[in-house]
C-alpha cells in the first residue's frame, strides 16, 4: 500500500512540475481607480545547487479586462534585484489600453541586468472604477534539451 502512495505522489509531483499548477490571483478582484502593482520577474534563476544560471526571458503582459472602459498606463518601471532603476518604459505619453486590449513588453534571455529577484513597478488609473488589470510575467528558457516556464502575477501595493 505504502508503495501505490509514493507512485501516485510521485506522478502529482511530475505533473505539477511537468504542467505548473493553478493558483488563485494575488491581485484582489472587484473595481479600482488606480493601483500600484508589484510584479516579480526571474530574467534567471539558479540550479544545480546554486552553482549554474539559467537565463529566461521574460514577457511582462497587462491585461485590460473591463469589457466598457480604456485604462491609462502611467508608468512601467523596471528594477534589478538590488532595487536599481533599469528601464522606465513610459514616457510622457502615457499608454491607453482599451476594453480587453493586451500590452506587452518583451526582456531578452541574453539581458541579465535583472537577475533573479528583479521586479516591474505598474502605475495604472482609469476615469471610472473599472474591473482591476491583470498584470504578470511569463517567463520562459531552454538550455540544450531542458525547457523552463512559468508565470507570476502581480500584487497590488498602492490604490
Amino acid at each position: 500500500m505504502k508503495r501505490r502512495n509514493y507512485s501516485v505522489l510521485s506522478a502529482a509531483v511530475l505533473c505539477v512540475l511537468c504542467f505548473g499548477t493553478v493558483s488563485v490571483s494575488p491581485q484582489s478582484s472587484g473595481k479600482a481607480l488606480r493601483e500600484t502593482v508589484y510584479v516579480p520577474v526571474y530574467s534567471s534563476i539558479m540550479h544545480s545547487d546554486l552553482k549554474w544560471e539559467f537565463m529566461l526571458s521574460v514577457t511582462l503582459s497587462i491585461h485590460n479586462v473591463d469589457i466598457n472602459n480604456a485604462i491609462i498606463i502611467e508608468s512601467i518601471d523596471y528594477y534589478n534585484t538590488t532595487g536599481k532603476l533599469i528601464h522606465s518604459y513610459i514616457g510622457r505619453e502615457k499608454k491607453v489600453l482599451q476594453p480587453l486590449e493586451t500590452y506587452n513588453i518583451g526582456i531578452k534571455e541574453a539581458d541579465n541586468r535583472g537577475g533573479v529577484g528583479a521586479n516591474f513597478i505598474v502605475r495604472w488609473r482609469s476615469q471610472v472604477k473599472v474591473n482591476r488589470p491583470i498584470v504578470e510575467t511569463i517567463m520562459i528558457g531552454t538550455k540544450g534539451q531542458q525547457g523552463l516556464s512559468f508565470t507570476s502575477r502581480g500584487v497590488v501595493i498602492e490604490e
